[in-house]
């Protein structure tokens, strides 16, 4: 179970990853350069990381290292500069690693990965390392996007992909819902408190990233590709679409949850 996200503080693939810690609830923190130094000047103090009492990167680079139980490196294409240096003093610290080349991996797959990757090893103080914004300028989303993918590969207390619907017993045949509303009240009742809340209070624009792992998950728990006429009717009323694609069912379900979530778990600031 990851506990916490730190990393040095850099723009891009660092600030990502802090940002994703930060929407998702998860504590986040590490070690930044004396200064709080970033290419972009000092560090916004709403980040809850340690200074160091130097301004080496490469210094700041093995605190981070050592402070983790595994580093994961987020890249478009071969390492390079505070990357590989990164790869490097991991192997030399004999520290679990993982690099994810977003060329050679789409999203869910990768997002797998990584989450099979911290299970192995246990990892959880995850450290994030990767590009920085002005040598990658979409190193940033798509770090954040993974993070919060890796994330909500873990919906319920266990990962959703290796899980039952509830009610249901391991081999037995599935108990398919005849409506939308019975398999989003089935999907919602194996949700933690925390990822309901989590859920509740992301914007209908970051609802996207879901679709790498929890549209998998209800496309393998609701059986999609298998015949349920009576299903695929009421998702099409609820999309207010009669030519809606079995392919974008996921989205229609997701959202659905989301506005259901919202009802019942959005935060709201007492004044």
């Amino acid at each position: 179970m990851l506990e916490k996200i730190i990393s040095g503080g850099q723009t891009g693939a660092d600030q990502a990853a802090l940002d994703a810690a930060i929407k998702l609830g998860i504590p986040h923190g590490g070690w930044l350069p004396k200064g709080r130094l970033t290419e972009d000047g000092p560090l916004p103090t709403r980040y809850d990381l340690t200074e160091m009492p130097t301004n080496s990167y490469p210094e700041r680079t093995k605190k981070n290292i050592r402070a983790a139980d595994g580093t994961l490196i987020l890249s478009h294409g071969a390492l390079t500069g505070g990357s590989e240096y990164t790869r490097k003093m991991a192997l030399k610290y004999v520290k679990p690693l993982l690099h994810i080349d977003f060329h050679k991996m789409v999203p869910f797959d990768a997002a797998v990965v990584i989450n099979n990757w911290m299970v192995d090893h246990d990892i959880k103080i995850l450290n994030v390392a990767g590009p920085r914004a002005s040598s990658d300028p979409k190193i940033y989303r798509a770090s954040a996007d993974i993070i919060e993918a890796v994330s909500f590969l873990n919906l319920s207390e266990n990962n959703p992909m290796q899980t039952q619907m509830p009610g249901t017993d391991a081999g037995a045949p599935m108990s398919l819902p005849n409506n939308i509303h019975t398999a989003v009240a089935d999907i919602i009742s194996g949700m933690t408190l925390k990822d309901r809340a989590v859920m509740a209070n992301l914007t209908e624009g970051e609802l996207a990233p879901l679709q790498l792992n929890l549209g998998m998950y209800i496309r393998q728990q609701l059986a999609l590709w298998s015949e349920n006429e009576p299903f695929m009717r009421s998702c099409r009323q609820a999309a207010e679409e009669e030519g809606l694609d079995m392919s974008n069912i996921p989205m229609v379900i997701i959202k659905k949850i989301w506005r259901q979530l919202k009802k019942t778990h959005r935060l709201r600031v007492i004044k």
